[in-house]
C-alpha cells in the first residue's frame, strides 16, 4: 500500500499568519504540507461495488488514480 505523498503547502497571508501565531504558542516551528493521495476518489456506488467485490474475494482492494 502506498501511503499518501506530502508536498509543502502554499499558504495565503492570512494562513501564514495563523501558522505563527500557533508557532508562538507552542514555542517551535511548524512546516505546512499539503497531502497528495495517490487514491481514486470513487462515487457512492463505485465503493459499494468495490465493497461487494472484496466481501465476495475475500480480498482488500485499493483504487488508485490514473
Amino acid at each position: 500500500m502506498t501511503a499518501p505523498s506530502l508536498r509543502p503547502a502554499e499558504l495565503d497571508d492570512s494562513a501564514m499568519s495563523r501558522v505563527k501565531q500557533l508557532e508562538d504558542r507552542i514555542g517551535g516551528p511548524l512546516v505546512a504540507y499539503r497531502p497528495e493521495s495517490p487514491y481514486a476518489a470513487l462515487g457512492e456506488e463505485q465503493v459499494e461495488e468495490l465493497r461487494r467485490t472484496e466481501a465476495e474475494l475475500g480480498v482488500q482492494l485499493l483504487a488508485y488514480r490514473r
